[in-house]
């Protein structure tokens, strides 16, 4: 019996050293965070390679988007035919920053902002079109959100520039039971070296910094709580069960042999 006791004590100490295996982006006990600067001012997000832009092309400074009569006279005899990029289409950012677009063919565009790249588009088409108008966006703009549950994360699109991450959040659901509001981290920038902000949402005090804009690929990270207990016992319940059914055979055994004899 006492050897038996020595091996569950082993095992229960190997647990220990494994009992949070589904944890992420763990910082040291001593990490030094960033700080927010400017949390609640808009950046202007730049398009990078993978993005998919989505693209309209208007003539005549946009005037089809504000004719209201242009849908009546559409086959009307006189009526000035439409020559413009009107139907909402998603282009590939390739790896070499660069995407291929109707009419101007492949364009570079990475790096640029929203508006830089309207401006850009909008001179390239002028060759081709009347005083053309583009309404350009980024369809695949996210964020990555981990609600505190190791076993589960959310991809929340931002469908505005204004996203806070208090909206991230709720978009994903809210924070699971296991979750820690005192301790949710925001990642973002090069992934190689990413800003790690740390934001305490358990008080009132946290809505500024919960109020923090969002950026395109940010991660959101909420720190679930450690519960070692049951996770000491749900390590090494399977090996008690086989322990105990070798014992039970062991046992089995001797008296089978004892009554034998």
């Amino acid at each position: 019996m006492r050897k038996i006791f020595y091996l569950l004590a082993i095992v229960a100490l190997a647990s220990c050293n494994a009992l949070y295996p589904s944890m992420m982006l763990k910082t040291p006990r001593n990490y030094q965070f960033d700080t927010l600067h400017d949390s609640t001012a808009a950046v202007n997000y730049k398009i990078s390679v993978n993005d998919f832009v989505n693209l309209r092309l208007f003539s005549l400074d946009g005037f089809h988007i504000v004719d209201l009569t242009s849908s009546s006279n559409a086959g009307a005899a006189g009526a000035a035919p439409s020559t413009a990029i009107t139907t909402s289409v998603d282009y590939l950012v390739e790896a070499d920053g660069t995407v291929t677009l109707p009419v101007v063919g492949k364009t570079p565009i990475a790096g640029q902002t929203i508006r830089q790249a309207t401006d850009m588009l909008e001179k390239k088409y002028s060759k081709y079109y009347i005083q053309p108008y583009i309404l350009l966006a980024v369809s695949n703009r996210r964020v990555i959100v981990f609600p505190g549950d190791p076993g589960t994360a959310r991809v929340v699109p931002l469908l505005n520039n204004n996203t806070t991450l208090i909206e991230a959040l709720a978009l994903a659901g809210g924070l699971t039971s296991s979750g820690k509001a005192k301790q949710v981290k925001l990642i973002r920038g090069d992934p190689t070296k990413p800003f790690v902000y740390l934001i305490d949402l358990s008080t009132i005090k946290g809505i500024k910094e919960g109020n923090t804009i969002l950026q395109a690929n940010d991660i959101i990270y909420v720190t679930p709580q450690r519960t070692p207990t049951i996770q000491l016992i749900n390590k090494i319940t399977p090996v008690l069960t086989g322990l105990t059914t070798i014992l039970t055979v062991l046992v089995s055994f001797a008296v089978f042999n004892n009554n034998k004899l």
